[in-house]
């Protein structure tokens, strides 16, 4: 049971980053901030991953 609710924090967390990355992306392109465009696809690319790992695991699980 504490293993499930560890992978659902890391879900929701990973969520939340997700969405923060879409927010800076959108911002970034709302005012030409390319920098920022650029970090909030980063960080949904680093929020993906983190997805993956945790689907991977939860494979095996």
């Amino acid at each position: 049971m504490k293993g499930n609710l560890m992978g659902l924090d890391d879900k929701i967390e990973n969520k939340a980053n997700d969405l923060k990355g879409k927010a800076k992306e959108g911002v970034g392109k709302a005012t030409n901030d390319d920098a920022l465009e650029r970090q909030g696809k980063k960080d949904q690319a680093k929020s993906s991953l983190k997805d993956a790992k945790e689907n991977v695991k939860d494979a095996f699980s």
